[in-house]
């Protein structure tokens, strides 16, 4: 075994690989760039590598760096963790080049699955199925949009090195072809350094389901599946193990298929084989098709892990050190249910657009595994993934474990960013869900009701006012000469401002009048009926819906309010294209800006019909959050 290792990334999954390493006795080294030299994985390791500043470019994908830092330490491995550099073969041939071990697949196998293309055809030489669709070499526009007319609609592009939804999009109908052709394209350049793309049939009740794999290089085991359908804009949102109404035949059937594919390469390390399934009338052995093969640990593996009880990053460490497999198939078994949800800094009624800012207030309970790279205090910022923690919960079955689920979600308080986590609540409470009635497609559909912006009833308006006013629990808390203590507080929502009206009685009473509605407030001793928390100029209330509001300062109302006539930038990124120019006649949701930011590439529209007066950025520019892009000009 090594006595020491270095982790190449950063996060949840730096300290997830840390903690193991620890229980087995094996120090750690971490690195960073400048934006992470407070963060939570540098403080667990043993030792800690600056790498350099804050863009990935510059610090997190400089392999050179990586593997200096692991030979001045006396690292003996490293551990990619997942993303960034994990399945570069390039860099795995120059960790072992420098006398390093690789904890991960073989340069061979990382090649072999690395383009979707070139791998599907490699996957039906083995025998697995796969979706009907266009893999070849020739990416002229034209050829790619007569394979999708003969394929036939609705179908998918996809970045032939892909993955996580960057570079994929859903076509309905030819004539949205060239445009997200173009779209995928771009994303997958600058993703993946690879403008590449495959045209494939899109499953209309599609499931994705997903096999854990293991090997040693000359066998491998299956862990079971994984559900991982509950997806937005192609990333997941919510797993669970195992997959709900899997059959035995089924299971058997898919867990075959994973382990050839793995064997087919000689796979070393964890990965997971990617299955599309029709799910339109249950599951069935001859109803899956290889999608794709992820050559590394997966963002979701806690769950597998809930069900089986191995510790899949020891049993990569074990393997990397040349051990063989720790357990046979017979061996392997299927203990209760699990999910996992994936709490992000976003802006969900945006559509899902990532956000930053400092986590004022970050509470999880104690009773579900929680995997987070932050805590209060941290930053997110605009440079990685704003991924806050993973959330998981395990139950004797599926019921008992989403109940888990829902309620430790409940019991999650965060403050300071827009987050995802009354969507991940609602959608933990979805009938069809509970059910067990899931596909890909189930958010969308239901976008209406689990995506809008959270509602503050008058309770909340009335609590966040309270503890708004700040005013000291004592003795004299509410004293005044002859009438009860009054006082007047201005909260801003969104759009929506509230005039509150404050009036203490005692120390434990107070009547808000919020608008029209009356209520009354007894102090609890913790909150007002209410966990709430005053962070700055902002106050945020925790109930079924997290909500924020801000305290207004009544000396100082006025508020420059951008309207309809402007585009601004909805957090910092890089000005990818520009696509209408000064005096163009637009119509309302026409592609005006294109932004990168957070790793993905968002298209600012047109807010109504008009004419475009100003275009305040170019292609190539850097912008702040609010940076104004495009001026129309005002109606008259």
């Amino acid at each position: 075994m090594f006595d020491k290792i270095l982790i190449a990334n950063r996060g949840e999954i730096a300290r997830r690989v840390i903690r193991t390493a620890r229980a087995m006795g094996v120090r750690t080294v971490a690195v960073y760039s400048d934006a992470d030299a407070q963060a939570l994985h540098v403080q667990d390791a043993d030792e800690a590598v600056r790498l350099g500043p804050a863009p990935v470019a510059e610090s997190y994908l400089r392999g050179d760096l990586i593997i200096q830092a692991a030979l001045e330490t006396g690292a003996q491995a490293i551990h990619p963790g997942y993303g960034f550099l994990s399945e570069n073969p390039a860099f795995v041939e120059a960790v072992e080049n420098a006398g390093l071990t690789f904890i991960g697949p073989s340069v061979k196998a990382i090649r072999a699955m690395g383009l979707k293309d070139s791998a599907k055809a490699l996957m039906e030489k083995a025998g697995l199925p796969v979706v009907p669709g266009y893999h070849g070499t020739d990416q002229d526009a034209a050829l790619l949009a007569r394979k999708a007319e003969e394929i036939g609609y609705p179908v998918l592009i996809k970045a032939v090195a892909g993955g996580g939804g960057k570079g994929m999009r859903l076509v309905e109908k030819a004539t949205d072809f060239p445009e997200n052709l173009s779209s995928a394209r771009a994303e997958a350049q600058t993703a993946f350094g690879n403008a590449d793309v495959l045209v494939e049939k899109y499953i209309q009740s599609p499931r994705h389901i997903e096999v854990q794999v293991f090997g040693d290089g000359q066998s491998a085991v299956h862990l079971f599946e994984r559900d991982c359908s509950l997806q937005r804009r192609h990333q997941k949102v919510i797993e669970e193990a195992p997959a709900p109404g899997m059959t035995a035949a089924v299971r058997a059937a898919m867990g075959a298929a994973a382990v050839r594919a793995a064997e087919a390469i000689g796979y070393a390390g964890a990965g997971t084989i990617e299955f599309i399934v029709d799910g339109a009338d249950g599951l069935h052995s001859d109803g899956f098709w290889f999608m794709e093969m992820n050559t590394r640990l997966q963002v979701e593996h806690p769950v597998t892990e809930a069900i089986t009880g191995v510790d899949l990053v020891e049993w990569q460490l074990r393997v990397a050190a040349g051990e063989g497999l720790p357990l046979r198939q017979e061996a392997l078994t299927i203990t209760g249910h699990a999910f996992e949800a994936r709490l992000y800094a976003e802006d969900v009624p945006a559509g899902f657009l990532p956000a930053i800012g400092t986590l004022d207030h970050l509470v999880f309970p104690a009773d579900a595994r929680i995997d987070s790279g932050v805590a209060a205090g941290s930053e997110i910022s605009p440079w990685y993934d704003p991924m806050i923690a993973k959330v998981t919960t395990h139950g004797p079955d599926r019921t008992s474990a989403l109940r888990k689920l829902s309620a430790a979600l409940d019991a999650t308080e965060v403050a300071g960013t827009v987050t995802n986590l009354g969507f991940l609540r609602r959608l933990s409470r979805h009938r069809g869900f509970a059910a067990g009635e899931v596909d890909t497609g189930l958010i969308a559909r239901e976008a209406e009701s689990l995506c809008g912006a959270p509602a503050a009833t008058p309770r909340m308006i009335a609590i966040a006012a309270v503890t708004a006013a700040g005013v000291d629990r004592g003795p004299f808390t509410g004293f005044a000469l002859w009438t009860p203590l009054r006082r007047q507080i201005t909260l801003q929502q969104g759009d929506e401002t509230h005039e509150v009206t404050l009036v203490f009685r005692d120390a434990d009473h107070c009547e808000v009048s919020v608008g029209d509605a009356q209520v009354a407030l007894v102090w609890r001793g913790a909150h007002w009926g209410l966990p709430a928390i005053r962070h700055g100029g902002r106050v945020t209330v925790f109930d079924a819906e997290t909500v924020s509001f801000d305290v207004i300062d009544p000396l100082d109302r006025a508020s420059a309010a951008a309207g309809g006539d402007t585009v601004l930038a909805p957090m910092p990124g890089l000005v990818h294209d520009v696509a209408v120019m000064p005096g163009q006649a637009v119509t309302a949701g026409a592609r005006m800006v294109v932004l990168e930011a957070m790793k993905m590439e968002h298209v600012l529209r047109a807010p109504r019909d008009g004419v475009v007066a100003e275009v305040a950025v170019a292609q190539g520019d850097q912008v702040t959050a609010g940076a104004l892009m495009v001026t129309l000009e005002q109606e008259t």
